[in-house]
């Protein structure tokens, strides 16, 4: 049995209409109606995800895995709130999350009644499409609440894709299950437009500007598009870079563009500076390549979008391009001429072949245990990656191009990524793996709560007291405040936490131990989530990361 609220059943059957099957429920009882009418249509699948915060995330991460829409629903007040952290990840990240949340009749908001606050369009800029809607009692509120619904879900995937806000006030009585079935609605069918260009001015272009550089931000696994990218480089003067967050790996690519950077004087930059740059995909981890080509701006860059939106990221934009990727460069593929002489090609492959990962011998360290984890990690795995170091630390190896990496890089908030890794292996049939810091995992406890029906979940925790990264940063290095306050310095373990979620737990202070858990970590048999605990030294890592830069200068 349904609730009998109209603008409810209304939401409900619209999203059953639209095909959004996965559903994060947060327990309140202003959505009581909707959790009621959710829960009682065996189309939807249902997760309660009690904290607000983490459920977002967590429904961040079943749209990673499905790449499909996902729902979330709260109740009134503060409890949406903290659905923002998630709600600027998936505008960023253009992850299609939905957010229906209940609220109080609108004469009584600011009138001290509980749990109120204005909550239409409380996302504001960072929401795709907000829409308040009316409480049902005629068939002009109907009509009107249908297209309301309706403009919020062809929003969110409409070009690229992005996180509605639908907001539903519910008046008392709320607690009404005597409807038994849902309604007829009508679902308006969206026709996306192909989006075209005329390829005949940038195969112009391509052909005026010969130090070509492409940048692969990043995106889901698309071999098409690699295929493309692939032959650009291998027939034409092209270089391709990617990131492990790309999820495009080629032989004719540069993955450790970052490092030959750090190597390279600034005289030597000029050789390497490109003519022509063309962006596609999400957000680029390095720094170190955004200042590099802010300070050596290329005659033309062209930024692939489907959004449509200005990205101006190194202050060179003279094209957006709005389009698919895979259209665009199978056009000027066809169209461009080959290269039988590619000396920009070979000015970088040949300095990034140069460029060693870190060696098997460097000192047990945040490094050192990343690399021996990489090594040994199945083929065809699903790789989640934490923000700050960790993220950059696993860039300095090659990965394996079945594996598939993931990141919350829309704003690299450290809160994301525990609950979204748990969103995503909630539906997922295989093990997931994560690499994460302490900061980052400690921040995300609540995500561990009433996981024990989830058994593929493998993280791999490098706790090493604290916000290493803030002490390799020029300047903060030396801070008094630096220790206690900024890097957050502490003693604190995981196992406590672990056992009481329900994980395996084991721990590791050496490569010895590592090597026996991680044989238990990369176990497919095992029926239980695994958490493994690597405690390093902040000040060995430090210096560890440092070498492996120091060291590179004396190869180049």
């Amino acid at each position: 049995m349904f609730s009998v609220k109209k603008n409810v059943l209304q939401t409900v059957a619209l999203l059953k209409a639209y095909g959004v099957k996965q559903i994060v429920l947060s327990p309140g009882s202003r959505n009581a109606p909707l959790m009621q009418t959710f829960s009682q249509d065996a189309f939807f699948e249902c997760h309660t995800i009690v904290d607000e915060r983490n459920a977002a995330f967590y429904a961040l991460g079943i749209i990673q895995a499905l790449q499909q829409p996902v729902a979330i629903c709260c109740t009134s007040g503060s409890a949406l709130l903290n659905y923002a952290p998630a709600v600027s990840e998936a505008y960023y990240q253009q992850l299609p999350l939905i957010v229906v949340s209940a609220d109080r009749s609108p004469e009584w908001i600011g009138q001290m009644d509980g749990q109120t606050l204005p909550q239409a369009g409380v996302f504001g800029s960072l929401s795709k499409k907000s829409v308040h809607l009316p409480e049902i009692n005629n068939e002009t509120d109907e009509w009107f609440c249908n297209r309301l619904i309706n403009e919020a879900l062809i929003a969110c995937t409409a070009n690229a894709s992005g996180p509605v806000h639908i907001n539903i006030p519910l008046y008392e009585p709320l607690f009404d299950y005597s409807e038994e079935s849902l309604p007829e609605v009508r679902k308006i069918d969206y026709a996306r437009p192909r989006k075209s260009v005329e390829i005949s001015s940038f195969v112009e272009k391509w052909h005026k500007l010969p130090k070509r550089l492409i940048i692969v931000g990043q995106l889901f696994q698309t071999p098409e598009l690699t295929e493309l990218l692939e032959g650009l480089a291998e027939k034409t003067d092209c270089i391709v870079f990617t990131e492990n967050l790309s999820n495009s790996v080629s032989p004719s690519f540069i993955s450790n563009f970052d490092a030959l950077l750090y190597t390279i004087s600034e005289k030597e930059k000029e050789s390497f500076s490109p003519d022509l740059v063309i962006t596609l995909g999400g957000h680029i981890v390095s720094k170190r390549l955004k200042h590099f080509i802010r300070q050596h701006k290329p005659k033309n860059h062209w930024h692939l979008t489907e959004s449509g939106e200005v990205v101006d990221l190194f202050q060179s934009l003279t094209d957006l391009v709005e389009t698919e990727a895979i259209e665009f460069f199978s056009k000027l593929s066809s169209e461009v001429q080959d290269n039988t002489e590619k000396p920009f090609f070979d000015l970088w492959k040949n300095t990034s072949l140069l460029i060693p990962e870190p060696k098997e011998d460097i000192p047990f360290s945040d490094i050192s245990v990343t690399g021996d984890f990489l090594k040994v990690m199945p083929k065809n795995s699903v790789l989640h990656l934490a923000n700050s170091s960790t993220v950059r630390n696993v860039q300095l190896f090659q990965l394996d191009k079945s594996i598939k990496v993931y990141c919350n890089r829309g704003v690299n908030g450290i809160e994301s990524t525990l609950p979204s890794v748990i969103g995503f292996a909630s539906v997922y049939k295989d093990p997931v793996y994560l690499i994460i810091g302490d900061l980052s995992f400690f921040y995300g406890l609540n995500a561990l709560w009433n996981i024990q029906h989830i058994k593929n979940l493998r993280i791999l925790l490098i706790n090493n007291g604290g916000g290493g990264i803030f002490h390799l940063l020029p300047g903060l290095n030396k801070a008094a405040s630096l220790k206690e306050y900024v890097s957050a310095e502490h003693t604190t373990q995981a196992k406590d936490w672990a056992l009481a979620a329900g994980l395996k737990y084991l721990h590791a202070e050496n490569r010895n131990d590592l090597k026996e858990s991680l044989k238990a970590f990369i176990d497919t048999k095992t029926d239980q989530s695994v958490l493994v605990e690597v405690s390093t030294n902040m000040e060995i890592s430090k210096k560890a990361f440092q070498e492996y830069y120091h060291n590179l200068k004396t190869i180049i």
